[in-house]
């Protein structure tokens, strides 16, 4: 949950089952009051959560919210700690994410630019997408469950107190309807079964309420609210403006036509880091077993696919904008900049031309990077302070206090390319005995690196035998001069903004 600096009432109570020291409210809402209080027994900050009370049924919410986000381990969704009683009342106890929700940003800074909005709503995607994969479904997206981390930028979707999980009944089967009317998907509205396409309608919702400060839907009362979810025209604000394609293909009223969610982070990703705008897109296909490469897009699909691949080319060339083009995969699609090709796509055979000096000069270092030059012969920009070990083949550079951690292996070419091994490193993590405790949330994505093809896995595991807890690996490979590159950094899940950041540095300068 977030914390916004120590604002609020002075806590009800010192202590919570004889633990948790409250010391400030940070949020309130239906469902409960949270409060930023210190874990006195591992001495680490956290948010606790005080369920109002409510008819008797304070117990089974806890559980309900307990259970499922326990479910769901994945870098944009809150982690749950534990569920306490105090005075006969439950308690959620969660990591307390130090920033503010989306609501917040809103009310307090305004509207954000569309790129910002896409970063967020993306994360919002990848979070859904894990939770439908568990087969629950959020319910209550909305700016004020949406938490942004005031230092690293992460997102993190929360308050999963009305979520749908298997196996259980759910509030509103109770008779009472539970959930924010503006970003509610009409299915619901009127009572007819729904399912996780849902979640995808409340997320149009709240990417147009991200670029225009509320709700497409927000009416004066509840009754004008159900009409214009039900049956009026749906006319998105113009601040959408590139994102139009994407809000249109989620505002659908026919749940099966709504945009899946694995598009949805795929578009909104490449345009919030390259700022191509997103073509139109298709009705959705269904998902893909993980151990199955995609298929070729065909038809449309495919034009699409060409229309976005030409206009990020035509921002490389005119630009130097890093860019690149995924190919949807099993799960959530997240991209990454890649440096300019070194060579353009043709269908025909160049006419040499002369040599002409490069005038570019090389991009600036972020702050606190700075280049590392390694005998086994490559370079690349690092943050400060990063200490080398080699372990033959594989050379690794750790941070000072060995939380994030850069990792280079340089291998002959494999004659199935660089996304035949990445997918079989995919399959045997999948195993009993895969290298990677606890391997989940594994993505595979076709990208371009130096101009030459090259493949992303992306993947959450439970870490190292230490317990420092869950991490999350961007791990790129590519073949370049007759040699195959495989390089990747990994990160504690709590960090993954800083992992990324990390990596696309990393991705950006390294250089054979």
């Amino acid at each position: 949950m977030a914390s916004d600096g120590g604002r609020g009432a002075a806590a009800p109570r010192d202590v919570v089952a004889g633990r948790y020291r409250l010391t400030a409210r940070v949020g309130r809402g239906g469902m409960g009051t949270v409060w930023a209080a210190t874990d006195e027994l591992l001495h680490r900050q956290v948010a606790v959560k005080e369920l109002h009370p409510e008819s008797g049924r304070q117990h089974d919410r806890a559980l309900r919210e307990a259970r499922s986000v326990a479910r769901i381990r994945h870098p944009h969704v809150v982690v749950v700690h534990d569920v306490v009683e105090q005075d006969g009342r439950p308690w959620i106890v969660m990591e307390l994410v130090e920033g503010r929700s989306l609501a917040d940003v809103l009310r307090e800074d305004g509207p954000l630019a569309p790129r910002e909005a896409a970063r967020i709503c993306a994360a919002v995607a990848g979070a859904l997408l894990a939770a439908h994969a568990h087969g629950i479904q959020h319910r209550d997206v909305k700016p004020a469950n949406v938490l942004i981390d005031r230092t690293s930028g992460r997102v993190v979707l929360t308050d999963f107190g009305i979520a749908r999980i298997p196996g259980s009944a759910t509030i509103s089967e109770t008779g009472a309807f539970v959930g924010s009317p503006e970003y509610t998907a009409p299915e619901r509205m009127s009572g007819r079964p729904a399912g996780p396409e849902s979640d995808l309608w409340s997320l149009g919702a709240l990417l147009c309420a991200a670029v225009e400060g509320h709700s497409p839907f927000q009416r004066e009362s509840i009754g004008e609210i159900v009409h214009a979810v039900a049956f009026a025209d749906i006319t998105p604000p113009a601040t959408v403006g590139p994102l139009l394609p994407v809000v249109r293909a989620l505002l659908e009223r026919d749940p099966a036509r709504r945009m899946a969610a694995a598009d949805v982070q795929t578009v909104l990703v490449a345009y919030a880091e390259t700022g191509v705008e997103p073509p139109t897109p298709d009705a959705p296909t269904p998902e893909l077993p993980v151990d199955e490469p995609p298929p070729r897009p065909r038809g449309r699909k495919r034009r699409v696919l060409a229309v976005l691949g030409a206009a990020i080319l035509i921002a490389v060339v005119a630009g130097g904008t890093a860019a690149l083009v995924v190919t949807r995969d099993s799960g959530a699609h997240p991209a990454a900049a890649a440096p300019p090709p070194t060579t353009a796509p043709s269908t025909h055979t160049p006419t040499p031309a002369p040599a002409v000096a490069a005038t570019t000069p090389a991009p600036a270092l972020p702050a606190g990077f700075r280049t590392v030059t390694d005998k086994r012969g490559f370079s690349v920009a690092l943050p400060a302070g990063y200490t080398r070990q080699e372990a033959a083949p594989r050379v690794y550079y750790w941070s000072p206090d060995r939380a994030f951690r850069f990792g280079e292996r340089v291998q002959a070419p494999d004659p199935g390319g660089p996304y035949a091994v990445m997918h079989a490193q995919h399959v045997e993590a999948l195993g009993a005995h895969g290298p990677y405790a606890g391997y989940r949330d594994g993505v595979i994505t076709r990208t371009t690196q130096n101009g030459r093809e090259a493949a992303l896995w992306e993947f959450t595991y439970d870490g190292f035998a230490d317990g420092s807890g869950a991490r999350r690996t961007f791990d790129l490979c590519w073949t370049q001069d007759g040699r195959m590159y495989d390089m990747w950094v990994s990160g504690p899940v709590t960090q993954v903004e800083s992992t990324r950041t990390t990596f696309d540095t990393a991705r950006t300068t390294f250089t054979p």
